[in-house]
């Protein structure tokens, strides 16, 4: 992962460097390693880096052998062994897993995106054309803004985090996952495309529980692609488990020391075409947990980490500490939603003390709610039409929540994290369930096929995946899961923050965008001492429940009618 910044068609861009320099620095956090930047007519590429494959030949921007081309990406490719081979003609510079863009896009164009997978956020410069190319991840794992001037409309520029754009741009959109923008015809237009991305099909595959296994093992494979020390967050809930689980058996089996020389006399960190996994990462798996001190998470990561035998490492936050942070905490996120904000900030608090002991990246168990349907509040769907279209729906706006907080959380000390339920693969077979079998009944928990397709009962020669009280746990939202106290603290330091006239005078300038609670009013002021009101507009989204199913309006799961309350021997 890194942070990447791009300017376009820019008058005097000689002039404008040293100012692309200062705005990319304000992502420096994103890629502490190493600092690049290309320049050529009238564009500018700056990439700030985060080494995780290719580490001694790696930085960018990346150019072709004549340097007509050049490319600044965050991100990830898991294919890119396969690409490689597929262009072993190519020139490559080095042993980057991103590097493969170029070929990719000399023949297929602004098709190129269709050809990768992993997650990414990339701006291509084609000198020939004066042309620019960007791009961005099916799911948006990757954050990426796109912006212009009213002062310079033909002027177009790309970041990482929306704080590089909020100067010099009075128009800023979250750039939309799964699209491609090019700038010879000035339009984004989209590349994914699968059968599912359509909310109002409602599938009827019937469930395959060996697949969903399968693949979502393949999915957590491919992640584990590194050649820096890894690890996994685990919360102890159903998610982060099994990833967990799933990531301990492959370190296990990892080939640590390959004697294959691909580039530079080294074996490229991935998995090759026979599904063998490459790394240099911890020979043990090593996995981490945050919590209130006795919160119901730890002692459930607790379980499982003995259980899978990993290296388990847990931390503690106070409530006062959580509060310190929010600052710091909406200031990295870039949003002032309220559940993404209560679940950021023992994820930004935790991701520290991972940096701190000198892991570089983790899994993470992200996606999996939105794909299953495993919010509480799902359970009031009227029928499973509604259930499939609402899970289409989170499914596709999970960069401007899960995703977002995921990267921005994890990123903001320099550390990357990669999330299997997202694969492209894993969602195809998933989302083309038949949505019946995904609805919580009083029969079934939520995500009662994902715990199924990894319940090894009746497999007497399958190792156990999860001790069975956490495969088949309920469901917490990891803010309700690190402490219960740390929203109730939220929501009390907020009543006092705020009056009740402020609540009943909003500002005019939020327009419709009205915080209906302290907490939520709170948050919004916060976010614009930091970020004006026109980069809230496109870029923000509110996470809540629907009202229509009758559910409560906070999203905390403890508000849904089916939560119930745990006790944990």
């Amino acid at each position: 992962m890194c942070g990447i910044f791009a300017c376009y068609n820019k008058q005097h861009v000689e002039e404008y460097k040293p100012r692309a320099l200062q705005l990319a620095k304000r992502i420096r956090h994103r890629g502490p390693d190493w600092s690049g930047n290309f320049v050529k007519k009238n564009t500018i590429l700056v990439h700030e880096r985060l080494a995780i494959v290719g580490l001694d030949t790696g930085a960018q921007p990346i150019t072709n052998k004549d340097e007509t081309l050049s490319l600044t990406v965050n991100g990830e490719i898991y294919n890119h062994i396969q690409l490689r081979e597929k262009f072993a003609d190519y020139p490559f510079k080095t042993a980057s897993d991103c590097e493969p863009i170029i070929p990719l896009y000399e023949k297929y164009d602004i098709d190129a995106p269709k050809y990768l997978d992993g997650m990414f956020a990339w701006v291509l410069y084609d000198s020939v054309k004066d042309r620019i190319v960007a791009a961005r991840d099916p799911i948006g794992v990757n954050t990426l803004y796109m912006g212009r001037s009213s002062a310079s409309p033909k002027t177009v520029y790309f970041a990482s985090e929306l704080k590089c754009l909020v100067d010099d741009c009075d128009n800023i959109i979250s750039f939309p996952p799964g699209h491609v923008y090019d700038s010879a015809t000035d339009k984004t237009t989209r590349y994914f495309s699968p059968d599912w991305i359509d909310e109002n099909r409602i599938p009827h595959n019937p469930v395959d529980y060996k697949l969903i296994r399968t693949t979502l093992e393949k999915a957590v494979r491919k992640r584990l692609m590194a050649e820096v020390p890894y690890g996994v967050l685990l919360s102890g809930g159903l998610d982060s488990s099994l990833i967990a689980s799933i990531a301990a058996r492959e370190t296990a089996n990892a080939d640590t020391n390959p004697d294959d020389e691909i580039v530079g006399g080294k074996r490229l960190a991935g998995v090759d075409d026979q599904g063998h996994l490459h790394t240099s990462g911890f020979a043990k798996l090593h996995s981490f947990a945050i919590g209130l001190p006795n919160a119901p998470d730890l002692k459930a990561a607790r379980k499982v980490a003995k259980f899978i035998n990993s290296i388990h490492h847990e931390h503690t936050f106070s409530v006062q500490e959580g509060l310190d942070a929010l600052d710091d905490v909406i200031y990295h996120l870039e949003t002032y939603d309220v559940t993404t904000i209560r679940a950021s900030t023992p994820m930004f608090l935790l991701s520290r003390k991972i940096k701190a002991q000198g892991v570089k990246m983790v899994l993470s168990g992200e996606g999996s709610d939105e794909i299953f349907g495993g919010y509480l509040y799902f359970a009031q769907a009227p029928n499973a039409a509604e259930f499939h279209t609402e899970s289409v729906k989170r499914v596709k706006n999970l960069h401007l929540s899960d995703c977002l907080r995921a990267n921005k959380s994890t990123l903001a000390w320099g550390l990357e994290a990669r999330v299997p339920f997202l694969d492209k693969e894993f969602l195809q077979v998933c989302m083309n369930i038949d949505p019946k079998e995904k609805m919580i009944t009083k029969d079934r928990i939520e995500k009662y096929i994902l715990r199924k397709a990894f319940d090894t009962t009746d497999e007497p020669d399958v190792k156990p995946y999860l001790p069975e009280e956490i495969l088949w746990r309920q469901k917490e939202q990891f803010s309700d899961g690190v402490g219960y106290s740390w929203i109730d603290a939220l929501k009390d330091y907020a009543e006092k923050a705020i009056s009740d006239e402020q609540l009943a005078n909003p500002k005019p300038e939020w327009g419709n965008d009205i915080p209906t609670t302290k907490e939520a009013y709170w948050y919004r002021l916060k976010f614009d001492a930091i970020y004006p009101q026109k980069a809230a507009a496109a870029t923000v989204m509110r996470w809540i429940p629907k009202a229509d199913w009758g559910c409560h309006a906070d999203p905390s799961g403890r508000y849904a009618k089916i939560h119930a309350k745990h006790i944990d021997n």
